[in-house]
């Protein structure tokens, strides 16, 4: 079947160029792929609309499509009206093209059969590829710079490595863009790394292809001091939406509910727990998550047990037991007759509908009498989350500190008040750093960050601890006492007797 493509051109106010954009548009396209060309005039004050609509009737060998906003809806407003109409009318990819000439439309065929018969599902035109053409194609020396700074430090922010975030000349799978909530972005500039950040965080690829740069006399909207200022503070609440510092709407990209990455290399819950495995012990995780937070604890510990609602096939490969049950509902009797000497519970208590009534139970069971338990939370009263609540910000998210699926927030002492009055002996609590490797990537940015948090927690732990991290052991119940008493009281008659 014959891909369908939309080759889609904003203009503002260019009469003068845009007759000139379309007819450069090779003619192969027309031929190959089954192509409509959607010209959207954002409410110029010229004839932008009037010229092409004319090129219907010069080029009718060629499906042009033209529309006009009643208002401005701004560079980013006019994209959301593309990609509705492309996602709307089904086609398969999309080419955004600027109708003031500034990208050449002739490089066209190399962009779109990257992407079509590639596994990204953006493709976009980099300047900035080829070392310094984009200077010898009439860049200003001062945007060079910029975009070089801006984009240095959006990857830093993101994780990403792209050469430039900046280039206008985007194609994109219609498929992608219907799964990303853009109808939400900015209606200005920075509608375009907002995009790019949604793509990045839904997991999709972005591949680049170098292209030539033009400058001519057009007339440049943008306000630069603005825009870069817009486009960090997106970049940065991006990256801390990863770990749940900051929500924004936009970046759900994907349902997060469904998503536990594990935090092993580095600093972090997972990491503590998995240095104070012991070798060979033998081994219960209660919540255990998706397999690849299990693999190291079991490449670690003895025979290893697990415990959740959702389960893998992976799962049963790599634990001894496994039970399908809902910890809420967890008995005695479910855990057959295994003894345990490790108990891992990790970001789970503050998932549970009653974490007293909970760890109260499990306090008793016979299999857990001997064992370590080893528990992490988030830690509510991190700095940035207070200064959040200072500024009247409470942003439930889909993860993080203000996970929507929380059920109760904890403090340090609170978690140890938890602890000791549901009969468990707190041996350790731990400040647990920001897992910025997951939302920044594993760079020498997140490095530097986790080191700054290190100082930071040894001198006031509970300010910038992002989670705590604690053992305890289960104290005996009364029940467990009197049966210890009736059982040494036992051989003790045989003595006397």
């Amino acid at each position: 079947m014959t891909n369908r493509i939309l080759i889609f051109i904003v203009a503002y106010n260019a009469e003068r160029t845009i007759a000139e954009v379309v007819r450069r548009i090779p003619k192969e396209l027309f031929h190959q792929y089954e192509t409509e060309i959607l010209l959207i005039d954002d409410a110029s004050a010229d004839g932008t609309f009037e010229a092409g609509y004319r090129l219907r009737s010069l080029l009718p060998e060629r499906k042009v499509t033209v529309l006009k906003n009643p208002v401005n809806l701004g560079y980013g407003g006019n994209q959301k009206l593309g990609y509705e109409y492309a996602i709307r009318e089904g086609f398969d990819y999309i080419v955004l093209l600027h109708g003031d000439g500034q990208y050449a439309p002739e490089q066209m065929p190399v962009l779109l059969k990257t992407l079509v018969d590639g596994d990204a599902a953006a493709v976009f035109g980099s300047r900035m590829l080829e070392g310094r053409s984009a200077i010898k194609g009439g860049m200003p020396v001062y945007k060079y710079v910029g975009n070089r700074i801006l984009t240095a430090l959006q990857n830093c922010l993101s994780g990403m490595r792209l050469s430039e975030w900046h280039s206008g000349y985007r194609l994109y799978s219609v498929e992608a863009l219907s799964k990303i909530p853009f109808a939400r972005n900015s209606n200005d500039f920075n509608f375009d790394t907002e995009i790019i950040l949604q793509l990045n965080l839904a997991g999709h690829r972005i591949e680049e292809v170098p292209v030539p740069t033009f400058y001519g006399d057009e007339i440049c909207h943008v306000n630069g001091l603005k825009y870069a200022c817009q486009v960090i503070r997106d970049t940065f609440i991006a990256s801390l939406s990863k770990f749940g510092v900051f929500h924004d709407p936009k970046f759900d990209t994907v349902d997060q509910t469904a998503v536990y990455r594990s935090k092993f290399g580095f600093s972090s819950s997972h990491q503590y727990a998995l240095d104070a495995v012991r070798p060979g012990e033998r081994l219960l995780i209660l919540g255990c998550g998706p397999a690849e937070t299990v693999r190291p604890l079991t490449e670690q510990a003895g025979e290893v047990s697990l415990v959740d609602v959702r389960l893998e096939a992976e799962h049963h490969e790599l634990a001894a037991n496994v039970w399908q049950l809902d910890l809420n509902e967890l008995q005695e009797q479910d855990l057959g007759d295994q003894q345990f000497d490790c108990v891992l519970i990790l970001d789970v208590i503050e998932h549970l509908r009653d974490p007293e009534e909970f760890l109260s139970r499990i306090r008793g069971y016979s299999q857990l009498r001997r064992a370590r338990v080893i528990l992490t939370t988030p830690n509510v009263v991190f700095l940035p989350v207070r200064l959040m609540f200072f500024l009247g910000q409470f942003n439930y998210g889909k993860r993080g500190i203000l996970d929507r699926t929380h059920t109760r927030l904890f403090t340090f002492g609170s978690f140890r008040r938890l602890l000791t009055q549901q009969g468990f002996s707190v041996t350790r609590l731990e400040p647990v750093p920001a897992p910025f490797p997951l939302a920044f990537g594993e760079n020498w940015f997140s490095r530097i960050l986790l080191s700054f948090n290190h100082l930071a927690m040894f001198l006031f732990p509970r300010l910038f601890a992002f989670q705590i991290y604690g053992e305890a052991n289960p104290l005996p119940t009364v029940e467990q006492l009197l049966t210890d008493a009736e059982f040494h009281s036992e051989g003790l008659r045989d003595l006397v007797a």
